[in-house]
C-alpha cells in the first residue's frame, strides 16, 4: 500500500522539508543570536551567504507544503476504490485513526507556511533585511508544527491496510453523526446562507477597503478566517446538497469526484488561496513602520488584498452558480 506513487512522493517531500527544516534549525539559531546588518565582521559575511542559501531552501520548503495538500485530498480520494466500505477521500481517511488528524494538521502546516512566505517575501526586498531575525524565530516555531504534520502522515500511510473494512462519507457527514460534522450537516440552510454571505461579504469588503485605504489589515486576517470556517460549515450544510441534488448528502470531499465534474477544486482552491491572501495580510502588518518596510508592506498587502478579494468573490460566484444551477429545492 505504501508504495503508491502518490504516497511515495508524500513521503519524500515530507522526509525532504523536516530533514532541511532539522538541518536549518541550527545556522537559523546562528542568525538569530549574530546577526548585524550593521556590521562588517567576517562573521556577517557568513551570516548574510548563509541567509541566502537558507531562505531559498525554505523558500522550496514551503512551497511544496502548499502543493502537498492538494496532492494528499488527491491521493485519499483516488484510493478510495482500495478499501471495502470506501466510497470518497472519507473512506481512505478513515482507515486508521490517524487519517483525520493528518489532514487537519497538513491544513494548519498550509496556511503557516503561506504566511512564512509573505514575511520572507517582504524581508527580501528590503536592503537592509529587518525581518531576519523574525521569520528565522517563526521557523524554529514551525518546525514542531511541520514534524507532527510529518509523523501523523507516516503512522497514516503505514497504517493503511487492505483489508481494513472503512466506513463510507453517510455516516461521517450526516445530520445524525455526532461531534461538528454532525451539527454542521444538520444546520438549517436558511441561517448558514445567510451567515455564508455575510461572512464572505466581510471578508471580500474588508480586502477591497484595505485596497483603497490601507487600513484594517487585522481585520483582513480576521475575517478572511472566519469566511474560511464559515464556508466550510456552509459546504457541509447546504452547497454539496445542491451539488448532488439529494438532501442528505452532505459530504464535502465527494464533490472532488469525476462524477461530479471535479466541481469541489472550483470551491476548495479560491477558499484556500484567498484566506492565505487574508492572513498573509494580517502576518506582515506588524512590521508595517519598520523605516524599510515603510512602502514595501503596504504595496504587497495591496497585492494580496486584492488576490483575497478576487478568490473569495469567486468562490461566491462559483456556490451561488452550482446553488442556482442545482435541480434541488431546499427552501420555499
Amino acid at each position: 500500500m505504501i508504495f503508491q506513487p502518490a504516497i511515495i512522493a508524500l513521503l519524500l517531500a515530507s522526509l525532504v522539508c523536516v530533514g532541511l527544516l532539522v538541518g536549518s534549525a541550527p545556522y537559523a539559531i546562528d542568525i538569530i543570536r549574530h546577526w548585524n546588518i550593521n556590521s562588517g565582521s567576517e562573521r556577517q559575511l557568513v551570516l548574510e551567504r548563509r541567509t541566502y542559501l537558507l531562505s531559498t531552501l525554505l523558500t522550496f520548503v514551503f512551497a511544496t507544503q502548499l502543493v502537498a495538500l492538494l496532492l494528499f485530498v488527491f491521493n485519499a480520494d483516488k484510493m478510495s476504490s482500495m478499501f471495502v466500505g470506501a466510497m470518497c477521500a472519507v473512506g481512505t481517511l478513515n482507515v486508521n485513526v490517524f487519517g483525520f488528524p493528518a489532514l487537519i494538521a497538513q491544513i494548519v502546516v498550509f496556511f503557516m507556511a503561506a504566511s512564512w512566505l509573505v514575511i520572507n517575501h517582504v524581508d527580501t526586498r528590503a536592503c537592509d533585511y529587518p525581518l531576519v531575525r523574525a521569520k528565522y524565530m517563526l521557523l524554529l516555531a514551525l518546525l514542531p508544527f511541520l514534524l507532527v504534520a510529518a509523523v501523523l502522515q507516516l503512522r497514516y500511510f503505514l497504517g493503511l491496510k487492505a483489508d481494513v473494512i472503512t466506513s463510507c462519507c453517510g455516516s461521517l457527514f450526516s445530520e445524525e453523526a455526532p461531534g461538528v460534522t454532525g451539527d454542521a450537516a444538520a444546520s438549517p440552510p436558511l441561517p448558514t446562507m445567510i451567515a455564508f454571505y455575510v461572512s464572505l461579504a466581510l471578508a471580500t469588503g474588508a480586502g477591497f477597503f484595505y485596497r483603497l485605504r490601507q487600513r484594517g489589515a487585522y481585520f483582513v486576517a480576521l475575517f478572511s478566517a472566519l469566511a474560511f470556517v464559515v464556508a466550510m460549515a456552509a459546504i457541509l450544510s447546504f452547497i454539496s446538497l445542491y451539488i448532488y441534488e439529494h438532501p442528505h448528502h452532505h459530504c464535502p470531499f465527494c464533490v472532488l469526484k469525476p462524477e461530479y465534474s471535479y466541481q469541489g477544486y472550483w470551491l476548495y482552491l479560491p477558499l484556500f488561496i484567498g484566506t492565505a491572501a487574508g492572513l498573509g495580510i494580517g502576518a506582515i502588518q506588524p512590521f508595517a513602520r519598520i523605516p524599510s518596510l515603510t512602502s514595501i508592506v503596504p504595496a504587497v498587502a495591496r497585492k494580496l488584498a486584492t488576490l483575497a478579494t478576487i478568490m473569495f468573490s469567486l468562490f461566491a460566484a462559483v456556490a451561488s452558480f452550482m446553488v442556482w444551477n442545482s435541480n434541488l429545492v431546499l427552501l420555499e
